[in-house]
């Protein structure tokens, strides 16, 4: 194969690379319409009924109050819709000093409606405040994906703990998505991280999992040079761990993929 070819083959790949990481991306998304659809109907109820008491009220002092209820409702929409649109969009491949506690609460910001849609009780506890030298939308993606997998396994409900502390590995920290559901079994756990291996049954809809989430997951942060493990035991829950690096790697700080 000549150098042209395999320059080629590579360019070829990349960019099949960024289709998988971009419709996994929008898969999350889609996981989580449902529940910020339902969460703009309640913020537009609240707007309209405040706005016709506002209109239909004599007193100046309860105009007022219901304009800014108005007003509040409304930037409420406006964050969730920016923070969809940011999440769906974001596309940088630059390695960046991320403050990681923010970019956790911004994650929690697009799934809090889906966990408590769906009787999921989230704890969460930061050790610490780190910053990491991360792509953002692409460890983004990975904790959306893993708290969505995480409300899946708890079909009626149950805890969702999240948590950032200090790895036992040197410069390295850890955030910990642990769940209460039905949990892995031993001989399926080795497997979840292969592509297309799915232990989802479809839904409803006739919607299933693509086998895909977990090996994107692990792809994305083993290019972080990080590490992904789980924990699982089955009628009680599992628990996945993901390990970041505190300090750039020698290489460029872009991450392939």
């Amino acid at each position: 194969m000549t150098g042209e070819e395999v320059l080629a083959l590579s360019t070829e790949t990349e960019s099949l690379r960024q289709q998988l990481l971009q419709a996994q991306r929008l898969s999350s998304v889609g996981a989580l319409a449902s529940s910020v659809a339902h969460e703009f109907n309640n913020i537009l109820t609240t707007i309209i009924n405040y706005a016709k008491i506002g209109l239909r009220s004599e007193d100046p002092a309860a105009k007022n109050v219901a304009f800014e209820k108005v007003l509040k409702g409304s930037s409420r929409a406006a964050t969730i819709v920016g923070s969809m649109l940011g999440f769906a969009r974001n596309q940088s491949q630059r390695r960046e000093p991320t403050e990681l506690v923010p970019l956790v609460d911004e994650v929690l910001l697009l799934t809090e409606k889906d966990l408590a849609k769906h009787r999921i009780q989230l704890e969460k506890n930061y050790r610490i405040r780190p910053i990491v030298p991360i792509v953002p939308g692409q460890i983004e993606q990975i904790l959306v994906n893993l708290i969505i997998n995480a409300r899946q396994a708890m079909p009626n409900g149950g805890r969702l703990k999240l948590e950032i502390r200090q790895s036992d590995t040197e410069n390295m920290v850890e955030v910990r998505i642990a769940d209460s559901g039905v949990g892995i079994p031993p001989e399926q756990l080795r497997l979840i991280f292969e592509p297309f291996y799915t232990t989802k049954q479809p839904d409803e809809y006739g919607n299933g999992g693509t086998g895909l989430g977990l090996s994107v997951c692990r792809q994305i942060i083993e290019q972080h040079h990080g590490r992904i493990r789980v924990e699982s035991i089955v009628g009680k829950g599992s628990t996945f761990t993901v390990k970041l690096p505190v300090h750039f790697p020698d290489e460029a700080e872009t991450v392939d993929g």
